[in-house]
């Protein structure tokens, strides 16, 4: 698929069917991820690849956005390895690139996703039995959409070049 099409196509899915991820699809997913640049390229994203049953309950225990994917990926960054200079740190930047190159490579694959940012990121922690060190940044849900599933109305709501460019 062409870039454009990529960036053009994704959106925030809200309702998957069941169906199951190749293994293959998944590790291409986090891959993308692995690609992603980060401050200095310290690399602190550990992302968790939730998929079993447990899994997903857990996921469904600190989230209601689930929407039925079969899997979901906890994008983490680990606050050891982030670029810090005084209280500014690179945690939420890193790991959003990360999870940007994760969602477009799953488009790219024809595999839907929906960023998630409803959660509490210490009852996560907890649930998951992560290290201290880790700071969970956003789900992602990932699956096949079903077949009625449309873009929320505000998707294809744009500001224009003009708005948004500003020229020196």
């Amino acid at each position: 698929m062409e870039f454009d099409e990529v960036i053009r196509k994704r959106f925030a899915v809200r309702s998957f069917k069941s169906d199951e991820i190749a293994d293959e699809f998944k590790r291409v997913i986090v891959e993308a991820g692995i690609l992603a640049p980060t401050a200095k390229n310290n690399q602190p994203e550990i992302i968790y690849v939730v998929e079993s049953k447990e899994g997903l309950e857990l996921i469904d225990s600190v989230t209601p956005c689930r929407y039925n994917a079969p899997v979901c990926m906890i994008v983490c960054s680990d606050m050891n390895k982030v670029y810090k200079n005084g209280d500014f740190s690179t945690a939420y930047i890193d790991a959003s690139i990360v999870a940007t190159h994760m969602m477009l490579e799953a488009t790219n694959l024809d595999i839907d996703s929906c960023w998630i940012q409803s959660f509490d990121p210490k009852v996560v922690k907890k649930k998951f039995e992560m290290e201290d060190n880790l700071e969970p940044i956003c789900i992602i849900d990932f699956g096949y959409r079903t077949d009625n599933c449309k873009p929320s109305p505000m998707h294809d709501s744009r500001k224009s070049y003009f708005d948004v460019a500003r020229m020196m």
